[in-house]
């Protein structure tokens, strides 16, 4: 059983006539955020823009709201979120807008209603510190970045076999 909660939203006038965010499929995580914008924007090469939805909303205390790319924009267009999942606290009560970039060669253009980013609800969890001397050990260590290697599958008529660089 999926888990709701009520988010309350407010549509400030320059996002009139534009719907509300929505789940497209039944099995959607995050609902589609549109551009509020007169006309369009057009975005250079490496360009970002700060793109806004017309919306506020109380996220519930006890959750967040993440901004992520939508996969399709990011895979035809080249237009992305360089700051996702970008966080809406729940104390956050200004407009919801989405930093895009153009990681393209070529100019993209957003025009009013296009449908810009996702936004996911999730739950947060606060942390309290404990503090110690020392860490316990782990399988790991302090291995990051890298630390495990390279790891390729090569393809055989039979099916995939290991191999690869260390």
């Amino acid at each position: 059983m999926l888990q709701s909660v009520d988010v309350m939203v407010e549509q400030m006038p320059h996002a009139a006539g534009l719907p509300l965010p929505a789940y497209v499929t039944a099995g959607s995580a995050g609902l589609d955020l549109t551009a509020a914008i007169d006309g369009s924007i057009t975005l250079a090469p490496g360009e970002r823009a700060l793109v806004p939805t017309g919306l506020r909303i109380a996220v519930p205390p006890g959750f967040e709201a993440q901004v992520r790319a939508r996969s399709g924009l990011s895979l035809q267009r080249g237009l992305g979120v360089p700051n996702a999942p970008g966080t809406i606290d729940s104390d956050y009560r200004g407009e919801v807008g989405v930093l895009l970039i153009n990681w393209s060669a070529e100019r993209q253009t957003i025009w009013r209603g296009d449908r810009i980013a996702q936004l996911v609800v999730a739950p947060v969890v606060r942390v309290s510190w404990a503090p110690c001397e020392h860490l316990p050990p782990s399988d790991r260590g302090s291995g990051g970045f890298g630390h495990s290697g390279v790891q390729r599958l090569e393809t055989t008529q039979d099916g995939v076999k290991d191999g690869g660089v260390p």
